[in-house]
């Protein structure tokens, strides 16, 4: 290897960052004339076109993007490797793209990530808030917490955190209004508020007196991907819903909401943190799954309730 085969690497890399040449320029030190000049001989060299030009903006071409993941990969790599020989030293920095389930994530992650970043002020955070289940190798996701059963894969490792009980629940006025349901199968005579599905028939989960589990389809009036607006519709009297225990244990102690169906509860879902299988572990990745096994492990901790 040589010198020459990474010219115009750093340049690009920096433009896509930053979003134009004269930007880049100003973090690397060079005008953004010159930085524009390195990126078309990388694009000549390479026999490809990685940007469309504008009089506005710059954009990727597919190429341009598939070129820029692949070197972030690498470079990533690279100051992982520099911390880790740095001895005794951990120095958190750069940008940890991670996706959370939008209520959960929001209550109970979203704190710990901000008091990490008053911890380390060179880690930059970039957060989405869905339900959905995403290829985190192919979107560059450096970590998930997700809940519910894991499927099997190779690129991935998984940790688990803890997991989170379900109830079937409702308010006291539209109990009044509708009566309460003895049976799980009395629940198709009822307005159902479900979540978003991966599966077009949504089920909750159950269990019998001998502690076997099982899943019931329920046919949703109301379905909401997230589950604060699932809390406010069953506050609001709108229907029934199952939900985890510690979204609602607040309205449960208040009076707001009564369980129901308390002959089949018990019913769990898992709760773990994911992160594509690497040979190196970023230190920012390990920080943010190491702050969380330790908050998993409190016994006052959500997971634990």
């Amino acid at each position: 290897m040589n010198e020459t085969q990474f010219s115009g690497v750093i340049e690009y890399v920096e433009t896509l960052r930053s979003g134009s040449f004269t930007a880049a320029g100003e973090r690397l030190g060079l005008t953004g004339s010159a930085v524009g000049k390195s990126v078309t001989r990388l694009e000549k060299k390479l026999g490809t076109k990685l940007l469309h030009r504008t009089t506005r903006n710059l954009t990727p071409t597919p190429e341009g993007q598939r070129y820029f993941d692949g070197w972030i990969a690498i470079l990533d790599e690279i100051d992982s490797l520099e911390q880790g020989v740095v001895a005794g030293s951990i120095q958190v920095s750069g940008r940890l793209n991670v996706h959370l389930p939008a209520a959960f994530g929001r209550r109970h992650v979203m704190p710990l990530l901000l008091g990490l970043t008053k911890k380390y002020p060179n880690l930059d955070l970039a957060v989405a808030f869905s339900e959905k289940r995403i290829n985190l190798v192919d979107e560059g996701v450096d970590l998930v917490v997700r809940i519910g059963t894991l499927e099997d894969d190779a690129d991935l490792i998984a940790r688990r955190l803890g997991r989170q009980r379900l109830v079937v629940c409702a308010s006291p006025d539209y109990l009044k209004r509708r009566g309460t349901p003895k049976l799980v199968t009395e629940l198709t005579e009822h307005d159902c508020i479900v979540g978003g599905q991966r599966s077009s028939q949504p089920a909750w989960l159950f269990r019998h007196s001998n502690g076997e589990s099982f899943s019931h389809i329920i046919h949703g009036r109301y379905c909401f991907s997230d589950g604060d607006a699932m809390l406010s519709a069953v506050l609001d009297g709108m229907g029934v819903s199952q939900l985890p225990t510690w979204l609602i244990n607040e309205h449960l102690d208040s009076g707001a909401l009564v369980t129901i169906l308390e002959d089949y509860s018990g019913a769990e879902m898992p709760i773990h943190a994911l992160w594509p299988r690497s040979r190196y572990l970023k230190p920012r990745q390990r920080v943010v799954i190491d702050a969380l096994v330790e908050d998993a492990e409190k016994s006052t901790s959500i997971y634990q309730l």
